[in-house]
């Protein structure tokens, strides 16, 4: 891929809704992309959009939603669609590269709530479109198939990544912990049935002030990351780069990068329906299983790391290949 893979982005579009996007907090993954891939650092950026293998569109969801509906005085997604859809009638009249695939070797790159929604009030026009997506939710038009789970990773200002902890096992003293509020019916029942209730299983909404969430990672065996209002958490990395396990609790969620991670090899599934019985099920592990699940957590931490100019094997590579894998798929390739 590295040798071949080649990306035109589309110079189309004025900052900040297009070529512009944030790259702190909860979004960063989709600003630190459109940064990359206009930086002209990055190994992948075609010279010439005809030796290009697919092509990027670089709005800013984020963005759109920051300025377009500033103030927001309606959550209706029809601005936020027709901005999309505009765009894409600039470049297709342009250029004869999305109509020549009908849009299957373009893609977009996307950490917002609402970016799964660009494509609803036009399925046709998207049906072959790559979606980059943090919030990569089945139950809501989310298709492994062609779409790509875009990790949710929180950057704090000025860096690039939250802190790297490496407790060894046996100063692990407690089973699982979850902190955070109760956004969404999953954090709910998960709060009503374990806050303040077990000391193996540690669960706050409001973490008190004489703790740190991060220490109390390292303190943990196991990281609850428990879906939101939607299925997408920054918990998962976070737990990955404390070297605590992560629990996944959702319903609907594709696992970034799962067409080359095996997932069960590092993190541990729990239904919705199993939340009562997060103690038995994580007891019931083996401790040579867990001592291997932790220590696969130093090998796939690279592909949640934010470089920049970017890495290989890092986020925005993973992200590359997630899409050149697509691409291939179309069976395009030149």
């Amino acid at each position: 891929m590295e040798k071949r893979f080649k990306v035109w982005t589309y110079r189309e579009g004025q900052q900040p809704l297009v070529h512009d996007g944030p790259v702190n907090n909860i979004y960063s993954t989709e600003g630190q992309f459109i940064d990359e891939m206009e930086s002209g650092k990055s190994l992948f950026i075609a010279k010439h959009p005809d030796e290009a293998h697919a092509f990027f569109l670089p709005f800013s969801v984020a963005n759109v939603i920051r300025y377009i509906y500033k103030p927001i005085t309606s959550f209706s997604r029809d601005r936020l669609q027709q901005f999309v859809e505009d765009y894409i009638s600039v470049v297709a009249e342009r250029y004869p590269y999305w109509n020549r695939s009908s849009g299957a070797d373009h893609f977009m790159v996307s950490c917002h709530d609402w970016s799964p929604q660009v494509s609803n009030a036009h399925p046709e026009l998207f049906k072959n479109f790559i979606r980059v997506l943090c919030n990569a939710n089945t139950s809501e038009g989310f298709r492994p198939e062609r779409d790509v789970t875009l990790p949710e990773i929180n950057l704090p200002f000025g860096l690039l990544g939250q802190p790297m902890i490496s407790n060894r096992p046996s100063k692990r003293t407690i089973l699982a912990f979850f902190a955070g509020g109760a956004h969404g019916n999953i954090r709910k029942v998960l709060l009503k049935e374990w806050q303040g209730k077990d000391n193996d299983v540690q669960v706050y909404q409001y973490l008190p002030k004489n703790l740190n969430y991060y220490q109390l990672m390292g303190k943990s065996k196991y990281c609850l990351c428990a879906s939101g209002y939607e299925v997408a958490s920054p918990r998962v990395v976070e737990a990955i780069r404390a070297e605590c396990v992560p629990v996944i609790i959702s319903d609907n969620y594709v696992l970034p990068f799962s067409d080359v991670l095996d997932w069960s090899k590092f993190s541990v599934n729990i239904p919705v329906k199993d939340i009562p019985k997060i103690k038995e099920i994580l007891r019931a592990i083996p401790l040579r299983k867990y001592l291997q699940m932790q220590n696969r957590l130093k090998s796939v931490q690279r592909h949640f790391a934010v470089n920049r100019p970017a890495k290989r094997f890092d986020v925005i590579h993973m992200v590359l290949h997630s899409v050149w894998l697509r691409r291939l798929n179309v069976g395009l390739l030149s």
